[in-house]
């Protein structure tokens, strides 16, 4: 076993069936910087766009190329947190996305998820970490929601 078949087994458990080849095609070259114990750390295309990191906790945090893959592979509304016109200038500059402005959110978030950032029209705005289950962005009036880590701005 590869390398990358072995995180797209990891992107599939963390984001659901399909997510590791919608991330890492099979098909395509893509460059993996690993530690000096030769653990994988940054996953960037050969044009290079970061598409994730590695963290030490076995998990991904997402680049933006990273979530345009995912947003393309999985079916809506996985991982996906949509926000209106008020929210949008703001999330796409890289400031958070709040609970009071997201309009829509899947009920499968738990808190700590890497998570996508949509504008109402489907357009990606940004990903980041979701501080918030998907009900609890949808009940709260107040609290960050999302907390972003790289957006189109």
């Amino acid at each position: 076993m590869t390398g990358l078949d072995e995180l797209r087994k990891v992107a599939d458990y963390q984001f659901g069936a399909g997510a590791g080849e919608a991330l890492f095609p099979s098909d395509e070259e893509l460059s993996v910087t690993r530690t000096s114990s030769g653990r994988p750390r940054q996953i960037h295309t050969a044009g290079g766009d970061r598409l994730s990191t590695y963290g030490t906790d076995g998990r991904f945090r997402l680049g933006l190329a990273g979530g345009r893959r995912l947003q393309a592979g999985l079916a809506d509304p996985a991982y996906r947190v949509v926000v209106g016109d008020e929210s949008e200038p703001f999330v796409r500059d890289g400031r958070n996305a709040f609970a009071k402005f997201v309009q829509r959110a899947d009920e499968g978030i738990r808190p700590r998820d890497e998570v996508l950032v949509e504008h109402e029209d489907g357009s990606l705005l940004a990903v980041g970490r979701a501080e918030l289950s998907g009900g609890g962005m949808l009940e709260f009036d107040s609290g960050m929601a999302v907390h972003v880590r790289d957006s189109t701005g």
